[in-house]
């Protein structure tokens, strides 16, 4: 026998209007659970799918009380005892298990287990006969055995108590077999006369009263009890109760109405638990749609007014479009004078240069001039030297006026020179100013131009500013889509979780009711 450590003898107690349903296969694996059982249990409900039952088992059960469990429904009969449990972290709960088999073709298919809560007296009653029967195991010397959930002696100690063992016919059979001895007493003795015949005649009505009470009272009275607890459960009335004592066939039947009555508590309480679920996930569902009805009614006027900003925006941007299309004609246009204007500065710097060689040339006769008038100054002062030196020899200085007068032809040469370069460069300069005239008219042009473009830029810029306008509203209405989806998003979540919580109710329903044949 499996034993599941540690234990610690602290008892669980639950509430008892709780009933703890499970259901195992031919093999004693769980197939499914209610909820109430996996709570009290301690365990999960994915932990205990798949497991075999005896994970609950507690040490303290005596083998023989599942010996006898498992003989009783493998024949395919109910079964009622009171069990200790084990909890997943070694506490203990006390049950009153009702095992049921699910036949199918006349053999066992599956096992239906319906717990409830036993009453104080219950359990100290089954806790000293469990520590007997732990004990005479021990020792090897049982006086006590189980037979369908009931205590039986072993030895003469047990024979008394087996009598209601005896089926009805047999204890009929019985009843009538003692009236005819005791009618035939007379005969047997030998007596004769009136007082042979009122004896049998006494035996006769004796026997048939004595035998017609024990019918009433084991028989039709449990018949009549039977069917008025039977028709409470047929007018859906599961909570009556019935005290009876019947041994026999009455017995077995009240046993198995007390079974069904437990099995359709147990199944509906279940139904109604999984049905109160639906209940409130439905509302839950029912809110978050209309809830989410109204946000996608509101995301719906955010897209219409989204979509008339597109337009305006698209309106804008087709203008924007053909603006652009002048701005790059105007553009090439400022490109053509920009390039003449180009040309023009580059012959007024080939005019300058020419001014610059002219220029330069203009220095160097200045040079020479300079040079010319150094060297006259020199002779002339050579020459009034010698005047006064010569006295009345003046003849030197009639070679000495021949040199200035050829110093002065030269001056006078290189002055010529001088004007003539010097009216080149004012040519030169004239020609310049006319070039730099020419120039200052295509840099007008390309003001004018630049000008037409700086408006065309300024609309684009108006343009741009509306387009602007029409993209923040777009924005903003983008953020409130956005906003709206996540929380559409969060809802539908809720939606998920909420369809997944009823898919478990769902599942855990049918599995509740699976096993009916119907």
């Amino acid at each position: 026998m499996r034993a599941n450590f540690p234990v610690t003898q602290n008892n669980y107690d639950f509430p008892g209007d709780e009933l703890l349903v499970s259901v195992t296969n031919t093999k004693g694996e769980i197939t499914h659970c209610n909820p109430a059982f996996a709570r009290v249990s301690g365990f999960e409900y994915e932990d205990l799918i798949g497991q075999p039952h005896n994970l609950i088992r507690h040490p303290d059960m005596p083998s023989a009380a599942f010996k006898d469990m498992w003989r009783t429904i493998a024949h395919g009969y109910p079964w009622t005892g009171i069990v200790k449990n084990r909890r997943r972290n070694g506490d203990h709960y006390w049950v009153r298990a009702n095992v049921t088999p699910i036949m199918e073709g006349g053999k066992p298919q599956g096992y239906l287990s319906v717990r409830t809560k036993p009453s104080v007296q219950d359990i100290e009653t089954a806790e000293a006969l469990y520590a007997d029967m732990n004990a005479q195991a021990q020792s090897g010397q049982e006086t006590l055995r189980l037979r369908g959930g009931e205590v039986r002696r072993l030895g003469l100690r047990g024979l008394w108590a087996q009598r209601s063992d005896v089926g009805l016919l047999a204890r009929m059979v019985i009843m009538l077999m003692l009236v005819v001895v005791v009618t035939m007493l007379p005969d047997m003795l030998g007596w004769q006369g009136v007082a042979a015949w009122g004896l049998r005649l006494a035996a006769l009505l004796l026997g048939s009263a004595w035998i017609a009470w024990r019918f009433q009272a084991r028989c039709v009275s449990g018949i009549e009890e039977a069917n008025m607890w039977a028709a409470q459960m047929a007018s859906c009335n599961l909570t009556s109760t019935h005290a009876h004592n019947y041994t026999g066939a009455v017995g077995t039947l009240m046993a198995r109405l007390q079974q069904i009555q437990i099995n359709l508590r147990a199944v509906v309480g279940d139904v109604l638990t999984e049905v109160q679920g639906f209940n409130t996930m439905s509302k839950e569902i029912s809110l978050s749609s209309l809830d989410l009805a109204k946000r996608t009614e509101s995301q719906a006027t955010d897209l219409e007014q989204t979509a008339a900003s597109i337009e305006e925006i698209t309106g804008t941007v087709l203008q924007t479009a053909d603006t652009a299309q002048q701005m790059e004609q105007e553009s090439n246009q400022s490109k053509a004078v920009v390039s003449r204007s180009g040309e023009a500065i580059q012959e007024v710097g080939e005019a300058m240069e020419r001014i610059r060689q002219s220029s330069t040339r203009m220095r160097e006769i200045i040079g020479v001039i300079e040079s010319i008038a150094f060297q006259t100054n020199l002779l002339a002062l050579n020459a009034a030297v010698e005047a006064a030196r010569a006295g009345e020899q003046g003849r030197g200085f009639a070679v000495v006026a021949g040199e200035v007068r050829a110093l002065a032809q030269r001056s006078a040469t290189a002055a010529k020179e001088i004007g003539g370069l010097i009216n080149n460069t004012v040519a030169g300069i004239n020609d310049g100013n006319a070039r730099m005239q020419a120039a200052g008219k295509t840099i007008d042009g390309m003001v004018d131009a630049v000008q037409r473009v700086s408006e065309l830029v300024h609309q684009i810029s108006l343009a741009t500013r509306e387009q602007s306008i029409g993209i923040a509203q777009v924005n903003e209405a983008v953020a409130s889509l956005d906003a709206m989806t996540q929380q559409n998003a969060a809802m539908v979540e809720q939606s998920s979780s909420s369809a997944d919580a009823l898919h478990t109710h769902a599942s855990r329903l049918q599995r509740s009711v699976a096993f009916f044949n119907v």
